[in-house]
C-alpha cells in the first residue's frame, strides 16, 4: 500500500515518490486526492509515467484533473499523447476549453509542432544520477541519447548526453553534468528545423513553446526525411490571395483566387463613401476638411494594422488564446490611447498653422484619439473573433479592419466637425 502521509511534502516530492510504486497504485492515489492536489501532483510526473495514466484513467478522474486546468498548461501535456484519444476526452471539457486546447495542438504539418514526439526522458536539475537512471531504466527506450532538464515550470534549461550519465558517480546531481541546450519552437518551419540540426550538429532537438516549456524532441532522421517545402500562404490570405497561389500560378487561377476579394474590398470602400456621403453638407461649407480626411484615415488604418499583425502573430505562435480577448483588447485600448494623444498634439499644431484654425485642430486631435483608440480596439478584436468562431483569421481580417477604420475615422473626424462647427468657431 502507499503510504498516504504526503502532508508536508510538495508535488514534486509527491510524484517522485509515487512513480516508484504501479500505475494502478498511483491511479488510486489520484483518485482519493483532493482537486488540487491531484491537479498539481499529477503536472508534475515524468513524461513517460503521464503517458502510462492517461489511457487508463477514468472520465472521473480526467474531469477533476483537466475541468478547470490552464489550457496552457493542458495542451503542453496533450501534445505528447495519441492525438485521437486526446480528442475524445476533450468532449468531457467545457466547450471554450475544448476548443483552446484543440488550437494549441493542431499544428500545420510543416511546423516543428507536428513533427515532434513525445517520447523523451526530463529531469530537474536537482535530481541525482541514480534518479536518473531509475527513469532512463523504467522507459526502457533505447533511442533516448539525452535527458533534458527543466525547471519548476517546466522550461528548458539544459540538457544532460546519457554517456555522460554512465560514467558520473550516483550521487552526482545533474545540475553538474548540465550544459546548454539548443531548441525550436514549436510553431518553427521544417526548413528552420533543418538549419538548427545541422548547424549545431545534433541527432535530436527538443521542442518548445514561446514561454521555453518543453513540449517534445524532433530526431534528426525524423526531419531529414521529410519535406523541405514551407508554408507562407498567411501572408497571401491576409491580402485576400489564396494560399495555393504561388509566383508562376497560371494567370486564370491568380484571377480566381484573388477577385472575390477585390469585390469585397469594393463593397466596404462604398460604405466608407456612404459616410463620408452623410456630411457632403459639412465638407460643402467647410472644404478644407476634405484635405484632412486621409490623415485621419491613415492614422488609424496603420494602427489598426500594427494591433492586427501583432494579434494573428500571437494567434499563430499560440501566446495568446481566445479567452484572453480582454486582456489583449485592454493593452490595445491603452496604447492606442497614448499614441492617439501623442499623435493628436503634433496633427493639431500642424493643422493649427495649415488651417489657420484653432477649431479645426481642436477637432482633429479629438478625432485622432478616438480613432486610433477604435483601430488598436479594433486589430485585437477582429482576429479573436474570427478565430472563435473556426474561421482563418488570416484569410480576411484586414479587409473588415479597413472597414471598420475608415468608416471610423470619416465618422469621428466628419460628425465631430459638424457636432462643434458653431461652437468651436469652424467656419
Amino acid at each position: 500500500m502507499l503510504n498516504n502521509d504526503f502532508s508536508k511534502k510538495s508535488p514534486k516530492e509527491i510524484a517522485f515518490e509515487l512513480e516508484k510504486n504501479t500505475i494502478d497504485e498511483i491511479l488510486v492515489f489520484l483518485d482519493n486526492s483532493t482537486v488540487d492536489i491531484a491537479q498539481n501532483v499529477f503536472f508534475k510526473f515524468s513524461n513517460h509515467v503521464i503517458v502510462d495514466i492517461f489511457p487508463i484513467m477514468t472520465d472521473e478522474l480526467f474531469k477533476k484533473i483537466f475541468n478547470k486546468v490552464d489550457t496552457h498548461k493542458a495542451s503542453r501535456i496533450f501534445a505528447r499523447l495519441d492525438r485521437d484519444s486526446v480528442y475524445k476526452r476533450l468532449e468531457l471539457l467545457p466547450k471554450l476549453t475544448a476548443r483552446e486546447i484543440k488550437e494549441f495542438l493542431n499544428y500545420n504539418e510543416n511546423t516543428a509542432g507536428f513533427l515532434m514526439e513525445s517520447n523523451f526522458l526530463s529531469c530537474s536539475k536537482d535530481e541525482t544520477v541514480e534518479n536518473a537512471l531509475v527513469k532512463l531504466r523504467k522507459l526502457n527506450d533505447k533511442r533516448i541519447l539525452t535527458i533534458y532538464i527543466i525547471d519548476e515550470e517546466e522550461k528548458l534549461i539544459g540538457r544532460v548526453p546519457v554517456n555522460y550519465i554512465a560514467v558520473s558517480q550516483p550521487e552526482q546531481e545533474l545540475d553538474e553534468l548540465m550544459y546548454l541546450s539548443h531548441s525550436v519552437q514549436a510553431m518553427a518551419s521544417r526548413q528552420e528545423v533543418i538549419e538548427a540540426i545541422e548547424s549545431h550538429s545534433l541527432l535530436q532537438i527538443p521542442v518548445v513553446d514561446v514561454q521555453n516549456h518543453l513540449l517534445g524532441i524532433i530526431r534528426n532522421d525524423t526531419i531529414l526525411s521529410a519535406s523541405r517545402e514551407e508554408i507562407s500562404g498567411d501572408l497571401q490570405t491576409m491580402f485576400g490571395a489564396g494560399k495555393e497561389e504561388h509566383a508562376l500560378s497560371r494567370t486564370s487561377f491568380a484571377v480566381r483566387k484573388r477577385l472575390p476579394w477585390l469585390q469585397i474590398n469594393l463593397v466596404t470602400a462604398f460604405l466608407a463613401s456612404m459616410v463620408v456621403g452623410l456630411f457632403e453638407d459639412t465638407i460643402a461649407q467647410i472644404t478644407i476638411l476634405a484635405v484632412f480626411l486621409p490623415v485621419v484615415a491613415g492614422q488609424s488604418g496603420n494602427t489598426g494594422s500594427q494591433a492586427l499583425a501583432v494579434s494573428i502573430r500571437g494567434l499563430a505562435l499560440r501566446e495568446i488564446r481566445i479567452g484572453q480577448w480582454w486582456r489583449v483588447d485592454k493593452k490595445e485600448l491603452a496604447v492606442g490611447f497614448i499614441n492617439g494623444v501623442a499623435v493628436a498634439i503634433t496633427t493639431g499644431i500642424v493643422v493649427f498653422f495649415w488651417a489657420n484654425s484653432l477649431g479645426i485642430a481642436v477637432v482633429i486631435g479629438i478625432s485622432m484619439i478616438l480613432s486610433m483608440v477604435i483601430a488598436g480596439f479594433s486589430g485585437a478584436i477582429i482576429p479573436i473573433g474570427l478565430k472563435a468562431i473556426g474561421q482563418d483569421p488570416a484569410t480576411s481580417s484586414s479587409i473588415i479592419l479597413t472597414t471598420v477604420t475608415d468608416i471610423c475615422g470619416f465618422l469621428s473626424f466628419l460628425g465631430l466637425a459638424t457636432a462643434l462647427s458653431s461652437v468651436l468657431g469652424i467656419a
